[in-house]
């Protein structure tokens, strides 16, 4: 798709992965809006590239199946959504409240099937459209303390792999892109000792180094730009997801004259 001129929502955008997704498709050429329940910092990250700050609370059920609607109303059609915003956690499963579970739950699978549900809708009619969902390479094996974590972003993941089956014959296209550790608050929070230890052992076997904002910012956009089914970051632990990925792939070819 050419960006240039194009509609881009990117929800959780007021810092980190989320603020950089949005500067690197302003940076494309497209017309940005995004969303965060903080206004503060949505707005002014909206100021900086040029866009529009529609401040919203994922966590409100209404807010949510309002959203597509309101930004299609206020700003226009939307011709990418991005699904960045999430919460992380690493706790021992003993240590975990139906709290932690329902809040990881809601931000990181419920809201993005949500939005893709409304969004895919208004892109089927017209024609055209791609949806990112931000996952993480935990979606394909994580260490202690995240397993809820772990179990939202594989849900995502597959998710994201499986409703491409629903878009057969249709120019709208979704991406998966999983990534790995983004030194950004989220990772700064990470406090369980097993997790913070494995972190620390990949990371001194090279095999999980960590990833800019802004390279993902540069890969969504890359990804959209060049149709991509999927995008792991780093680019080392690509076999990981491809592997995880494997049935479905295998699976398709199988079923291609199903529609």
């Amino acid at each position: 798709m050419e960006l240039s001129g194009k509609h881009v929502l990117v929800t959780g955008a007021s810092r980190g992965i989320g603020a950089a997704i949005a500067r690197s498709f302003a940076g494309a050429g497209a017309r940005v809006t995004v969303v965060a329940r903080t206004a503060g910092p949505l707005e002014a990250v909206a100021r900086e590239i040029g866009g529009r700050a529609i401040t919203t609370d994922l966590f409100d059920t209404a807010q949510v199946d309002a959203l597509i609607d309101r930004v299609e109303r206020e700003v226009g059609p939307i011709d990418v959504l991005v699904n960045n915003a999430g919460m992380e956690t690493t706790k021992s499963i003993f240590d975990t409240t139906r709290t932690d579970v329902d809040e990881l739950l809601t931000l990181n699978l419920n809201v993005p099937i949500h939005l893709s549900r409304a969004a895919l809708a208004r892109m089927r009619e017209r024609g055209r459209g791609h949806i990112v969902n931000i996952s993480s390479m935990a979606a394909n094996g994580g260490f202690g303390g995240m397993s809820v974590y772990s179990a939202s972003k594989a849900g995502l993941s597959h998710f994201t792999r499986i409703v491409r089956q629903d878009l057969k014959g249709l120019d709208v296209r979704v991406t998966n892109l999983e990534v790995g550790p983004v030194p950004t608050d989220l990772l700064a929070n990470l406090t369980h000792p097993p997790a913070v230890k494995s972190f620390a052992r990949f990371r001194r076997m090279g095999l999980m180094p960590n990833v800019a904002p802004e390279r993902v910012g540069a890969e969504a956009v890359r990804a959209v730009q060049r149709s991509k089914r999927a995008v792991w970051l780093p680019k080392r632990a690509f076999l990981f997801g491809f592997l995880a990925g494997a049935p479905q792939r295998i699976a398709e070819p199988l079923i291609r004259n199903i529609r």
